[in-house]
């Protein structure tokens, strides 16, 4: 154990002395929750603005309809002059949406017929989302309340033309509801747990050998299996350091944001921070051995740095994916190390119970996996190739 604290101390000291490496390895854990930060302070803005203030509304044909436009003005809609070409006005971004009234819209909606009107918009433009849905809404009440006029004209109760009374009773507690802008979340935080210590993995490994600085320190009387544990504690070091700084980030962010801009209410408390840590740990022995290993069959400290920032991403795809597909959970997605804890990290964030016995199998596969790794690299450091480059 001597021999092991002092090839970590060695390590970290090192490393700490690096103060640029230092700095980008400290940053990037708070990639995550700065673009969370970032997310929500443009689109709650936006969103926000956008639902209050009046909407500015150009019409083609206003006065084919008064009441319609009537109605529009009473509900916060600012009509506008009619652009001379509405298409290529809403395509330039001039305008969100422009409504047309068609000079045939009276004689119909006088004998009692549908009267159309055509919205021209273009939603692949999330900008005008809300102006588009605010104008498909107030459309859609004034054709219920012309509607129910008409039947009740004829002496019918509208609601005889509604079949069914729907009542949901929705299950989603306002934490599931916003974590489908969070869900991104496992993501970051596989990220970090690999780039937390990869720094520090590759200096001390494909580094060493290229500075020269390997070969006398293997000379010393420590045991290989003592150096390769002391700089992969060094490493898992600074893997839990990110790991952390990525969580307190997601921590604050969630808690100091005004979320409620998009309607939920999204929190993160201390317990499911603890727990996701928890889930984390099998993962950063995993991810420090691997970046060991990899590191020892590159030839410099630059291809080192090119395998491993390409492959932090890797493991991190399926979190991403974890975003916008549904998943669900059964044991054979336990058995796959990294992606079982993704799975279960996910429903913690949406505030649902999950199966302790799947997590316990899910960090028992990861752990397995991460000691079987430990085993691979120190049997590498016990050859002598290691001592030059491949």
């Amino acid at each position: 154990m001597e021999h092991i604290r002092i090839i970590f101390a060695k390590e970290v000291m090192d490393s700490l002395r690096d103060r640029r490496t230092m700095a980008a390895a400290l940053f990037y854990p708070l990639l995550g929750p700065l673009l969370l930060a970032l997310l929500f302070t443009v689109i709650g803005r936006t969103v926000s603005t956008q639902a209050v203030k009046s909407l500015p509304l150009p019409v083609i044909g206003a006065e084919n309809a008064p009441t319609l436009i009537q109605f529009l003005q009473q509900n916060s809609a600012y009509i506008l002059p009619a652009p001379a070409d509405p298409e290529a006005d809403v395509r330039a971004g001039n305008h969100d949406v422009v409504l047309i009234i068609p000079k045939d819209y009276g004689k119909a909606f006088s004998a009692g017929y549908p009267a159309t009107v055509q919205l021209v918009m273009d939603e692949s433009r999330q900008s005008a989302s809300v102006s588009i849905r605010r104008a498909k809404e107030m459309l859609e009440s004034y054709s219920r309340q012309i509607g129910a006029l008409r039947l009740l004209a004829r002496g019918v109760h509208p609601g005889v033309t509604t079949a069914l009374a729907i009542e949901e009773a929705d299950l989603a507690t306002p934490q599931s509801q916003g974590a489908r802008f969070i869900n991104i979340l496992p993501y970051f935080v596989v990220f970090s747990v690999f780039v937390g210590g990869m720094y520090l993995a590759i200096d001390t490994t494909a580094g060493e050998r290229e500075r020269g600085s390997l070969e006398p320190l293997l000379i010393n009387p420590a045991a290989r299996s003592e150096m390769v544990l002391g700089k992969l504690s060094a490493t898992l070091v600074f893997t839990v350091i990110a790991v952390i700084e990525t969580l307190l980030g997601f921590y604050v962010m969630l808690n100091i944001l005004p979320t409620e801009a998009f309607g939920v209410k999204i929190s993160l408390g201390i317990d499911a921070i603890l727990i996701i840590f928890l889930l984390a740990i099998p993962m950063m022995l995993l991810a420090a051995s691997l970046q060991m290993i990899v590191a020892t069959f590159t030839r410099s400290y630059k291809e080192a740095g090119n395998y491993l920032g390409f492959m932090s991403f890797v493991p991190a795809l399926p979190g991403m994916f974890l975003s916008f597909v549904p998943f669900k959970i059964k044991l054979w997605t336990m058995l796959i190390p990294i992606f079982g804890q993704q799975l279960i990290i996910n429903q913690v964030m949406r505030g649902e119970a999950f199966d302790q016995l799947y997590a316990l199998i899910s960090a028992a596969v990861t752990l397995v996996a991460g000691v079987l790794l430990t085993i691979v690299a120190v049997r590498l450091f016990e050859r002598e190739r290691i001592l030059f480059a491949k």
